[in-house]
């Protein structure tokens, strides 16, 4: 007898990764249209839980109107007399998992940048309310993870009550993220990885230090030892560090040799605190981004729930899309916000230093970690939209980073040879330049590009054209 039967849908491992579109939605939670939204694991005393409990607080999935959205919270309350507090960041994060075993049920992210939706074809099927989510994920956690005793699950729709019980999760996030900062990488003999999220992207292999959160910026160095001891067969595992070969870039023997191993050969080195060479891989779920700027060559930060262009006029999707996955792409990094506080902060890249532009809202978050003396030399979309007014900011604010530039040359007294060569400017003048397409890297190092003209074209507008012509 199965332990879903009474489930209207299949619950498998084979449904991990199974994506959602907004045409075959029938109802979205959480997700970038809303500001609340939340998951939370506590650890409670045994006289606390009602086992088997689950609660809907606000509309179920059958009141909701087709293709809406919602804010949404999720509470997973546990009791057991091995569990501990520090176990909570570790249950949390599986809520992920177990979702995505619901069959046309589709879960992304995590913490405060949830996002999930229903497919139209399970609801007709019978997924019509959260009881079923709810019993689907009480018997996993206490199939996979025995030391939870007790369990009792709560749903949240209605929006006020979202609202509040959002602000009080985030205290709880940064109460857990508090303890785990002041332990060094060099004070201990081991890091952790994750291969939670490698059925979005099957080469990811996260790698969790003290200084370096994991990329969605849910699991500590702390949460990781916790989680591989209480599941040592789970998707969070130990890795020896090994020799250290590069203390600045952060690469490891033992790191590079395990991650090789878990992506099956396709990354086979890693450097833990830059954005260029062979950054750590990211999957989707990273809370935020780190990309490359040639025009003021610094770094730019944004972060998932930036819902304006960034100022080299892309938005956080296309950023995103450039180093999810589990690749490696100079320039495009995958970040959490916890990573900002750490003194390991791209450190090969020259750090705070190197960052130019970030939100608002990412900045007043990580303000006490960012050197006084750069506070107010880092742009926001408040001071810079584009390159060209973030070039201005920089220079007037005289931020480390424009000492990196090299002035161009006076230019020599030479008469053009023709005067459609004199109208040639150059377009980019950059110190180094990463150029990744068709599987190849190409990086122009100290490089001066000239150009009569520049097009920008859709690559579907031309296939259209050609298309016509034919």
């Amino acid at each position: 007898m199965s332990m879903f039967e009474d489930v209207p849908v299949d619950v498998g491992v084979i449904y991990e990764g199974e994506r959602i579109r907004k045409e075959e939605m029938q109802v979205e939670l959480g997700g970038p249209k809303n500001e609340d939204k939340f998951e939370l694991a506590r650890v409670k005393k045994p006289e606390e839980i009602e086992d088997g409990k689950i609660t809907i607080i606000g509309p179920d999935i059958k009141d909701m109107a087709e293709g809406s959205t919602h804010p949404f919270g999720a509470i997973i309350e546990v009791a057991g007399k091995q569990l501990e507090p520090e176990l909570e960041g570790v249950i949390e994060r599986r809520i992920h998992e177990y979702s995505n075993f619901i069959e046309g049920f589709m879960h992304l992210n995590q913490r405060y940048d949830i996002w999930m939706r229903l497919g139209k074809k399970s609801y007709k099927k019978g997924l019509n309310s959260f009881q079923y989510i709810g019993k689907v994920l009480q018997r996993l956690f206490k199939n996979e993870l025995p030391i939870i005793e007790k369990i009792q699950v709560t749903f949240v729709t209605e929006p006020a009550k979202v609202k509040e019980l959002h602000a009080e999760a985030l205290k709880v996030y940064e109460a857990r993220d508090a303890r785990a900062r002041g332990l060094k990488d060099e004070e201990v003999d081991r890091f952790y990885g994750c291969t939670l999220c490698q059925s979005f992207a099957p080469t990811h292999v996260c790698v969790i230090t003290p200084q370096r959160y994991s990329n969605c910026g849910s699991i500590s160095w702390f949460d990781g030892r916790a989680s591989a001891r209480v599941d040592p067969k789970g998707p969070v595992f130990e890795i020896e560090k090994g020799e250290i070969i590069d203390p600045v870039k952060g690469e490891y023997s033992g790191v590079d040799e395990v991650v090789k191993k878990k992506s099956l050969g396709e990354v086979t080195k890693v450097y833990l605190y830059t954005a260029f060479g062979y950054p750590l891989t990211s999957c989707g779920c990273f809370e935020g981004a780190a990309f490359y700027i040639p025009e003021v060559d610094g770094l730019g930060i944004v972060n998932r729930g930036f819902k304006d262009v960034t100022v080299n006029g892309l938005p956080f999707s296309t950023i995103a899309d450039s180093t999810a996955g589990g690749r490696q792409v100079d320039g495009f990094h995958g970040i959490s916000i916890e990573y900002m506080r750490s003194l390991k902060f791209l450190q090969a890249d020259g750090g705070w230093n190197r960052v130019v532009w970030m939100p608002v809202s990412v900045k007043e978050r990580v303000k006490e970690y960012i050197p006084k003396e750069l506070e107010n030399k880092i742009a926001t979309e408040s001071e810079a939209e584009t390159v060209e007014e973030l070039r201005i900011f920089l220079k007037a604010q005289n931020h480390p980073v424009v000492e990196r530039w090299k002035e161009t040359p006076a230019e020599a007294e030479i008469k053009p040879e023709a005067e459609e060569e004199a109208s040639t400017m150059p377009v980019a003048t950059v110190s180094t330049l990463p150029i990744t397409a068709g599987g190849y890297k190409i990086i122009l190092k100290d490089a001066k590009i000239f150009a009569k003209k520049v097009i920008i074209r859709a690559v579907k507008e031309e296939k259209q054209e050609k298309k016509v012509t034919r």
